[in-house]
Formats: C-alpha cells, sequence, structure tokens
C-alpha cells in the first residue's frame, strides 16, 4: 500500500518530518518498506498484513496516524448533493446471488463529459503507481485508494435491454476484460451480467464492452460488496489482478460502499459535469453490533505498566472504536466495521500496547508458576526425533490442512469428527488433518517417484479433532516404511523388504530406549496390531492395503505404517538412567530353532522362559522368525537367543547345557514346539 505525506495532511494537521512519521508507523506495527521523494511530495510504501485490510486505504492510514501521534483526525464524511429527481430507473438492477453480493448499488450520472483529469487528480494517482486513463475511470480509483472500497463505472447507454443483474456465470461464457483478455467462466465466477452476457467479473475486472471512453455520455456508478472467498477462488483461477480484487478478498467495510459512492458522485459533478441520476441498492449495509467489555486493571496487569483510564479511553477512540464507561474500570467498546479483527479484550490491550508505544513497556522477567515445565515435554520430543534418527528414519514436516479426497485415497480414517475451515484457501486446504499417515503416503510415493528403494520416514505433529464442538489437539508420532535394503539388492542378494516386524522393532527399541515399559503389540487382523501401553491403546501398526497402494500409485511395494498418540505415553516415560558396570567376563550365547502354532506369541513363549527361573540366564530375545515353504501351514519359525552369564567367572559349557535343555524341554511340553 502506497500512500503520500500530502494526501495525509489533508486530514491530519501534520507538522513533524516524513522521516520521523516513517519510523513511528513502524513501530507501531504499520512497517514502512521504502519512502522518497516524488514531485516535491513524499511517498511511503507500507507493509499490511492480511488481518487489517483498513489499511489498504488513505482514510485509514491517517485514523491510524492520528491515534499514534495523537492528532485530531478532521471531518472527511460526504455531503450529497440534494436535486430533486422525478425520473424512473432507466434499468432494471438485481442480484440473484444475494449470498454473494449481500450489498449491491448503482448510482445514474447523466451527461458527464468523459475528459482527460487535472493535473492534481493525474499526479496523486501516478504518486501511488495507477496510470491515469480519463476523468471518471480515475475518480473511481482515487475513490478506491481514499476509503478502501472500489467502484467501477459502466457506460449506461451500451446496456442490453437496459437490465443488470448479479449472478453466477453459466458454464462456458466468455468475456473480454479491460485489458484485452478473453476469459472463459463457469460457475465459479460471479459476475455482472445484462440480459445477454457478462459485462464485468465481480470485484475484479469490468469488461471491454462497458467501458467508459471519451463518447460516454451517460454512467451506471457501482458500489457492492462481494464475497471475499469467491473473489479470491477467479482471481487465481482467471489469472486476474487488480487493487479491487486486492481489496474485496480481504474484505471490505460495509459502511464505505455507500459513503464511497456519495463521493465519487460529487467528484464527477465536479469534474466531469452531468446531473445526478436515480440511486438503487440492493441488500443491507447494517451489521450485527459487537461489543467487548474491557477492565482496564487487565489491561495494565497484562502490559505491566500502568496506563490511566482516560489514556485507555482516547486511544481506543482515535483508533475509530467508540468507547463508553460502563463502570469505574470497565470500558464498553463497540466494534467498527472495519475493525472485524478484534474479538477478544485480549485484542484491544494489543491495540493499546501498539498505540502507546512498546518502548514504554518495561522489560522485566514473568513470574514463573510451579507446574509442568513445557521444556521438558520438547526435551521429550526431541529424546524421540533423536532415537529414531539413530535408527536410519528421516525426519518429514507436512501440511496439518489437508483435503478430504487425500484422507479417502489412503482408506485410513479414525473415528474423529472432521474440523472443516471455513475460508480454505484452495480445496487441498480444506479440513484440519484427523491422522498423520495419509501425508506421510503421499511424501513416500513422491520418494519412490524420485528413485529411492529405501525409505524410512517420520513425522511427530499435532492432529485434530471436533469434541463436543471445540477442537480437540493432539500430539501424535507417525512412521512410514517402505523398500528394500539398498546394499542388499545392488550385492544381489535377496531383498529384505520392510514387514510390520522392521516396524515393531523400530517401536520396541524407541519404547525401550524411552523406558517405558508394559507395552504390548495385540494382533486386531491380518493387516492392522494395536499397540498397547499398559491396559490402554497407545496407537495402532499397520499394512497399507493393495487398494491405497494403488491409489497412491506406488506399485509392487509393500507399506507399513505406525501412528501412536504421543499423549497417552508421556506418562509412562522413565527417563531416570541406572548404572551397571560393564560385564568383566564374556557371556556364552545358545539358540533354539524351533516350529510353533501361529496362534502361540512370541511373548507367551518369552514370558514362561522368565518365570521359569533358569539360574545364570541373563537375558532370552527372539532372533528371527520365518515363513514360507519350509514351513507347514498355520506354523511360524522362530530362533530364540538365550544368554548366559555370571558376573564372579567365565561358565563353562558343562554348566551351561543342563539350563538350556531345562529350556527346552519347557517350550517341548508347554508348547508343542518342533525343534529344527
Amino acid at each position: 500500500m502506497k500512500v503520500t505525506y500530502s494526501w495525509l495532511k489533508d486530514f491530519l494537521d501534520l507538522k513533524i518530518p516524513p522521516a520521523e512519521l516513517a519510523e513511528k508507523l513502524t513501530m507501531a506495527g504499520l512497517e514502512v518498506v521504502s519512502w522518497e521523494e516524488f514531485g516535491g511530495d513524499f511517498v511511503f510504501e507500507i507493509e499490511i498484513t492480511s488481518n487489517r485490510p483498513d489499511w489498504l486505504s488513505v482514510l485509514g492510514i491517517a485514523r491510524e496516524v492520528s491515534a499514534i501521534c495523537g492528532l485530531k483526525l478532521k471531518n472527511s464524511q460526504p455531503k450529497e448533493t440534494k436535486i430533486k429527481i422525478q425520473e424512473k430507473l432507466p434499468l432494471k438492477i438485481s442480484v440473484n446471488a444475494k449470498s454473494d453480493c449481500p450489498f449491491y448499488s448503482g448510482r445514474i450520472i447523466y451527461d458527464v463529459q468523459v475528459r482527460p483529469s487535472p493535473e492534481w487528480l493525474k499526479k496523486r494517482l501516478e504518486s501511488l503507481g495507477c496510470r491515469a486513463v480519463n476523468n471518471i475511470v480515475d475518480i473511481t480509483n482515487y475513490v478506491l485508494f481514499l476509503t478502501g472500497q472500489p467502484l467501477h463505472a459502466f457506460d449506461l447507454d451500451v446496456f442490453c435491454q437496459k437490465e443488470i443483474n448479479v449472478r453466477r456465470a453459466n458454464k462456458d461464457e466468455k468475456i473480454i476484460t479491460i485489458d484485452g483478455q478473453q476469459k472463459t467462466l463457469d460457475s465459479e465466477v460471479l459476475v455482472i451480467a445484462d440480459s445477454v452476457k457478462p459485462v464485468a467479473i465481480a470485484g475484479i475486472m469490468g469488461g471491454k464492452d462497458t467501458e467508459v471512453t471519451f463518447k460516454t455520455r451517460n454512467i451506471l456508478l457501482e458500489s457492492a460488496v462481494f464475497n471475499p472467498i469467491l473473489v479470491r477462488r477467479a482471481k487465481q483461477k482467471l489469472g486476474l489482478q487488480s487493487e479491487s480484487a486486492y481489496r474485496f478478498e480481504r474484505g471490505v467495510d460495509f459502511a464505505t460502499a455507500k459513503t464511497a459512492s456519495i463521493t465519487a458522485q460529487e467528484l464527477i459533478l465536479k469534474l466531469a459535469g452531468g446531473r445526478p441520476g436515480i440511486y438503487k441498492s440492493i441488500g443491507s449495509l447494517k451489521l450485527a453490533s459487537f461489543v467487548i467489555n474491557l477492565d482496564t486493571t487487565y489491561v495494565n496487569k497484562v502490559l505491566g505498566v500502568t496506563i490511566p483510564v482516560i489514556k485507555i479511553k482516547q486511544i481506543l477512540t482515535r483508533l475509530g472504536l467508540q468507547v463508553k464507561a460502563k463502570s469505574k474500570n470497565i470500558l464498553s467498546v463497540k466494534i467498527s466495521g472495519f475493525r472485524q479483527d478484534l474479538l477478544l479484550p485480549i485484542d484491544l490491550v494489543e491495540e493499546i500496547a501498539r498505540i502507546y508505544g512498546y518502548a514504554k513497556i518495561l522489560k522485566t522477567i514473568p513470574a514463573i508458576r510451579p507446574g509442568k515445565n513445557i521444556s521438558d515435554v520438547r526435551d521429550i520430543i526431541r529424546g524421540f526425533k533423536n532415537i529414531l534418527s539413530s535408527l536410519g528414519l528421516y525426519e518429514v514436516i507436512t501440511y496439518s490442512l489437508v483435503d478430504r479426497a487425500l484422507l479417502t485415497k489412503s482408506g485410513i480414517n479414525p473415528d474423529k469428527k472432521l474440523i472443516e475451515i471455513l475460508n480454505p484457501l484452495s480445496r487441498e486446504q480444506e479440513v484440519l488433518r484427523s491422522t498423520l499417515l495419509p501425508s506421510l503416503i503421499r511424501c513416500l510415493a513422491h520418494n519412490l517417484d524420485q528413485q529411492q528403494e529405501n525409505i524410512k520416514i517420520f513425522e511427530i505433529a499435532d492432529v485434530f479433532s471436533d469434541k463436543n464442538n471445540s477442537a480437540n489437539e493432539e500430539p501424535c508420532l507417525g512412521l512410514a516404511l517402505c523398500g528394500v535394503n539398498s546394499f542388499l539388492m545392488k550385492q544381489g542378494l535377496v531383498k529384505d523388504e520392510v514387514t510390520l516386524l522392521h516396524l515393531k522393532g523400530i517401536l520396541g527399541i524407541l519404547f525401550n530406549k524411552l523406558g517405558i515399559r508394559g507395552f504390548d503389540f495385540l494382533r486386531q487382523d491380518e493387516h492392522k496390531i494395536k499397540i498397547m501401553i499398559g491396559q490402554e491403546e497407545a496407537g495402532f501398526m499397520l499394512d497399507l492395503s493393495r487398494q491405497a497402494r494403488d491409489a497412491f500409485d506406488i506399485k509392487n511395494r509393500r507399506v507399513v505404517l505406525a501412528e501412536i498418540n504421543l499423549g497417552k505415553l508421556f506418562s509412562y516415560i522413565n527417563l531416570n538412567k541406572k548404572f551397571t558396570n560393564i560385564p568383566k567376563f564374556p557371556a556364552i550365547t545358545r539358540d533354539i530353532s524351533f516350529v510353533v502354532k501361529n496362534d502361540i506369541s512370541a511373548k507367551d513363549l518369552l514370558l514362561a522362559i522368565e518365570e521359569s527361573g533358569v539360574p545364570l540366564l541373563q537375558q532370552a530375545r527372539v532372533a528371527d522368525y520365518y515363513q514360507g515353504k519350509q514351513i507347514p501351514p498355520g506354523f511360524k519359525g522362530l530362533t530364540l537367543s538365550c544368554i548366559y552369564r555370571l558376573d564372579e567367572r567365565t561358565l563353562t559349557e558343562e554348566e551351561v547345557s543342563p539350563l538350556h535343555n531345562k529350556i527346552c524341554s519347557l517350550l517341548k511340553e508347554r508348547f508343542e514346539v518342533n525343534f529344527r
């Protein structure tokens, strides 16, 4: 947004130098990117944040300068020329798409003289980077920069059957815009149309056929309010940019729509002559009043300073808000239409701090209440990442906003109510993710397309759900594995394709390193395994279905996934370390290979060995698992490693053999294993 020093002086008694003004604006949040001299004036270029569309006007900037510098803002309300008009409206105005256009107005002005603009108007527009066209068009642009309300002037005499209608475009309708481009439209685009064809793309650009030229004698002056989302989508779809679209897509102030029209009419009558005709409006400019009760003691408590009540009231009033004293310390603040970003008392506190001056707020260390240290959680998360990285996994970061199609495509639908975005920037960002896995699958598929053979990725991020009509946010860990060991493949050896066992091993190491005990993996069905911590389900592992793999164009690859609710994990983490000496004497390891029924879990086997109380047995663990041609249907092959050790000396084979035989006998008797 550009604004000139002289234009601001039309509304304020400015005496401070331009450099000082630029500094004050920047310190108050209106970052002045640059300022330079232009034709004896000074032009400021200001970076405007998306939540402050009211700054996209000279009056909006002047209002801020008034508050920052403590200057009185001169009255800028236009006075409409009062002429008794007896003729009827020369064309029919209607709005079919009322939800897309809550307000539309047309003002008729007859017998105008279209000619070049006076030098002062040309200079003012050119200083803002706007090309002068003619007095009518230049006036609409002038009022746009002045008030922030876009206007458009049509040549009244070229409308077919004297009809104008605001509607959605029909499929494959075409329009040639003022810049000479032909655009093909569809039902996603809002248009201004006569009885035959579109004459303008609503909120973006007018059509070539109805533009004001030096031959124009009668004009229709449009002032309206359009749906910001619709304008943004149409702009992106059609590849069009304009100052009008820039403001409409951010939201305009309803109250300005009529005053801008009056301002433009008065300037047209002054610079182009003519006489005013009928003014017709459809819809309402009234918005429901919104009041915030502000406790001034709360303001001072948050900011850590003492600002008098009268000063707080003065700041808010100069910002264009209506303030009344409700009690000694309570102010009733009525929010104006141009400040829809103010919703809560803390928003007003921020405005007060900004105008009062951040430099006046003392730099003190806030009091810290005893409680759960946030840094502890961060340290745990960092520990998660370090462990997974050490196991060969790569961290990825994906978007929190996803499209419904992605969730459906993955076939992973957690029993969670989705949170929808009211004004998504695109269809790919229409809901908050309820699971990390679809995004991880998409990331994995992309890497496969880049000829990556072995992919191991993870993400730690929040997932969202609607719980009792309020947003529920939970931290989660997502993992995705796919592919083969590239080294083994290059050596011509058997492809070590990832399975759920690989994933189980990674999670087992993770849990052990975090001191988590009592975890278990329970098979739910052929493709899904529950992850249990104690008696609570903390997550699941999943073998991605063939249908889902095909949907992501993952061919001849196995994909295994896991998702864990970290909130359920935190209470089980024990990072207290216990020191143990490095063994002085070597261990003796004996393996047991056997075939056992599928319904007997490795956990049951290891638990039975542990409970047997075999002396000198330090550890028993699963060393190998196999299912294939050599194993009968309904059975699996397992190898258990038993580690025997004595701290005082080296064990002998004669000591270990009877103990190992005892374990073998236990397995044979209790589980009917067949040794290999």
